[in-house]
């Protein structure tokens, strides 16, 4: 075959040009330090590049955003529970103080006042949100789980259920002493001495007071099973009164008729005969009640989040809301958010509020209250009475005779407040110790959440270093095998540039 000289040029040029094209390469690689700059120099790296980018893009999206995100939801949590716990902590270092056998006017006043402090902070941390979004009310993450403001006309119809574990002893005081302000009001024959008296019952008590009406009252029922197992059920007769006082005045004392029941609204509270409680317990009946409030404090739990209930403020029955807690058969309704912290794992971070804010806990700080109040109101007549006795204006003999009377009336109600208080004070020493098994427990779901999420931080960490070592071995070169191989590139191109300039300096001219 006859090479001729053009033949000879074009084949040099090509091996010029492909020589170029390795130098070009190599440089290319020499500032990237990338195997290859598009997906036509090497499909399979290209391919491969894509899977580990897109693995390593999903690991971070876990590991730099879900991850950090659980974890400050959690940490929100456990602060509020933290705080939670102190609260009945104090709560319950007051009661145990209180039941002390002595205590002065002084201890009574602080004990008041720091009972005061803390039943404004009760539900305070159910409130707590990280980034806007409220951590203890299910979904609604956007609303409060208390009411920021007092609030007059929000009406909502709720449903609460009750069982026989739910009857507790209370004491009802009536005829309590107001103490004469003058001799003449002293010795008036119409100003008789009254005689303070206690009544102990039963009782039901709705998460909230100040109730418009007990919706079901007229046919209210609790349910029992029979000796078969058969659902039965039994009506209960019920009188509603608007006060204690109604009470009092309409049924000539706190008096309920054994199989009966009373009903008051002021207070929310369904006082049971003494036979018809005794039945509850003995059936181990189980109740619902279902009432209509108007009207809600400062701090108040909002119910939507405790009961089945629906928010009737706009008369517009289209415009009405029904929030539902339980369903059909009675189990809550758990509104879980839950995080993808990892490759088909989430994570359920949120904790409900009826898991930790017990709807009673507020309502037996206000009874504390209330009975303290009691006892500093009855020994301080006792005082004034005593005082009075002392006094000139009061120094006749009708005078001493009525006061000594009205004192010993006074110190009848001293000693049922008194002892009032003092059962209270035991009472809700273990009450404070269920509540705070409440937070605790949901104290340990919250750890053993973040000891999970932390397992799963690790792994996706060690997940994250393998994929980008990966990723780096498949498209990464290093500088020194780089420089290695562009020197033997350029040493190529420059001994093809060497070759050729020899070709083109003899022609067929020099042998003629």
């Amino acid at each position: 075959m006859r090479i001729t000289n053009n033949m000879m040029l074009r084949s040099a040029s090509s091996n010029i040009n492909g020589n170029k094209i390795n130098v070009n390469a190599m440089e290319n690689q020499m500032s990237s330090q990338k195997k290859i700059q598009r997906p036509s120099d090497d499909p399979v790296i290209a391919v491969r590049a894509l899977r580990l980018r897109s693995s390593l893009s999903e690991i971070n999206q876990y590991y730099k955003n879900n991850i950090p995100d659980a974890e400050s939801w959690l940490e929100v949590t456990n602060t509020a529970l933290d705080n939670m716990k102190k609260i009945i902590t104090d709560i319950r270092t007051q009661c145990e103080y209180g039941a002390g056998d002595q205590l002065t006017a002084d201890d009574r006043k602080a004990i008041l006042t720091d009972l005061e402090k803390l039943r404004e902070q009760v539900y305070a941390e159910g409130n707590a949100d990280y980034a806007g979004r409220t951590v203890f009310t299910g979904y609604r993450t956007n609303q409060k789980l208390t009411f920021m403001e007092n609030d007059a006309t929000t009406k909502y119809e709720i449903s609460q259920k009750f069982t026989f574990a739910d009857l507790e002893e209370h004491r009802y005081y009536s005829d309590k002493v107001t103490v004469p302000a003058t001799p003449g009001q002293l010795l008036n024959p119409a100003n008789t001495v009254p005689n303070p008296q206690e009544a102990v019952y039963e009782r039901i008590r709705l998460s909230y007071g100040k109730i418009d009406s007990l919706d079901n009252a007229g046919t209210l029922s609790y349910s029992y099973k029979d000796n078969t197992g058969a659902v039965q059920t039994s009506a209960i007769t019920v009188t509603e009164y608007e006060t204690f006082e109604d009470w009092r005045a309409q049924a000539g004392g706190y008096t309920v008729a054994d199989d009966e029941a009373v009903f008051i609204k002021e207070s929310g509270e369904l006082i049971l005969g003494k036979d018809l409680a005794g039945d509850i317990k003995e059936r181990k009946g189980e109740l619902e009640m279902n009432y209509t409030k108007t009207g809600f404090s400062k701090g108040e739990l909002r119910p939507e989040y405790y009961y089945n209930c629906k928010d009737i403020t706009n008369p517009d029955p289209d415009k009405q809301i029904e929030y539902t807690k339980f369903d059909a058969d009675g189990k809550e309704i758990y509104q879980d958010i839950n995080f993808l912290v990892a490759a088909n794992q989430t994570l359920t971070v949120n904790t409900q509020a009826s898991d930790v804010f017990d709807a009673s806990l507020g309502r037996d700080v206000d009874e504390l209250i209330e009975a303290v109040r009691f006892a500093q109101e009855a020994i301080a007549k006792v005082d004034e009475i005593e005082k009075m006795q002392k006094m000139q204006e009061y120094s006749s003999d009708d005078s001493q005779a009525a006061l000594e009377s009205w004192l010993t009336a006074a110190k009848k109600e001293a000693a049922y407040a008194e002892d009032n208080m003092q059962k209270l004070y035991n009472a809700y020493i273990g009450k404070c110790d269920k509540y705070m098994g409440e937070v605790l427990l949901a104290e340990t779901n919250v750890g053993s959440k973040g000891q999970s999420l932390e397992l799963t931080k690790n792994r996706m960490e060690n997940q994250q270093t393998t994929v980008e070592t990966l990723k780096s071995e498949n498209e990464d070169r290093e500088l020194s095998d780089i420089i290695i191989d562009y020197t033997a590139a350029y040493s190529a191109y420059e001994a093809s540039l060497q070759a050729a300039a020899k070709i083109n300096q003899n022609t067929l001219l020099n042998f003629i």
